[in-house]
């Protein structure tokens, strides 16, 4: 922090490999159940392509574009939120990069609270709430940055609350992404799961990309709070694919697909 052209801070590279190698032979010797081969015997071109068409499938598109609405928002606020910190809320690079750690920690906890709750609730109001709450989050943080005075702040503790309240939109935002999942691949028969699984990599990957760069262009022009405003839209845009998600999902459980 008190040298800022320092490069010592490359240094956290070499733990995050290892830990990669560790997340790679834990899996290596995982349990995992070989799937079952496709009677068809398709070549991996023919594969592929299948997958893509199954994108043209009405509910299949309204939830790749509802998994691309969701990452777009996770990417672009959890990308963005170090620079927002120390941008808009003044704090030091190294509080805003810790504060940022928050919004990871928050996604975790979410996860795992949704886990439970959801044993008791329906999943479509529950993630309409979550929206609601995440719009909420954003339109009562933004004005608690104005006026901060960041200048003798030197750790977490000694943050504004402003800088505590935004990272916790992560709580609200993480049942999204794995509730869509679990019903789209429960509505799948078991051999076009796979499928399915490439085509929300793919879209996540789109909507990632696509928002960090939204989001990084609005900093630009607009300054970090207008940035962070607009993450609004797409915010109201997935309530309403979500609504659609809902109704297409029930007609194609009824009919039995």
């Amino acid at each position: 922090a008190n040298n800022p052209l320092s490069l010592s801070w490359l240094n956290v590279y070499y733990p995050l490999a290892g830990l990669i190698i560790l997340a790679l032979l834990i899996v290596a010797f995982s349990p995992i159940a070989k799937p079952i081969r496709s009677l068809s015997h398709a070549s991996a071109t023919q594969d592929f392509i299948d997958m893509l068409k199954m994108s043209y499938q009405p509910l299949v598109l309204i939830f790749v574009m509802s998994i691309f609405l969701y990452v777009l928002i996770e990417q672009s606020i959890g990308t963005w939120l170090p620079t927002f910190n120390n941008k808009v809320l003044n704090l030091p690079a190294d509080v805003s990069v810790q504060m940022a750690s928050i919004f990871a920690a928050a996604l975790a906890l979410g996860r795992l609270m949704a886990g439970q709750i959801l044993r008791f609730v329906n999943w479509y109001p529950f993630l309409n709430i979550c929206l609601g709450l995440m719009m909420i989050n954003i339109l009562a943080t933004m004005p608690l940055t104005q006026g901060i005075n960041s200048s003798a702040i030197t750790s977490i503790f000694e943050a504004p609350f402003a800088a505590f309240l935004l990272p916790l939109v992560g709580l609200m935002m993480a049942p999204l992404y794995p509730v869509l999942n679990s019903v789209m691949l429960s509505n799948l028969d078991k051999d076009k799961q796979a499928s399915m699984t490439g085509l929300i990599v793919i879209f996540s990957a789109l909507g990632g990309t696509t928002g960090s760069m939204i989001t990084g262009l609005l900093f630009e022009k607009m300054g970090g709070e207008q940035a962070f405003y607009m993450s609004i839209i797409p915010m109201i845009l997935l309530t309403i694919t979500l609504f659609y998600f809902k109704r297409l999902s029930q007609t194609h459980a009824s009919n039995g697909h």
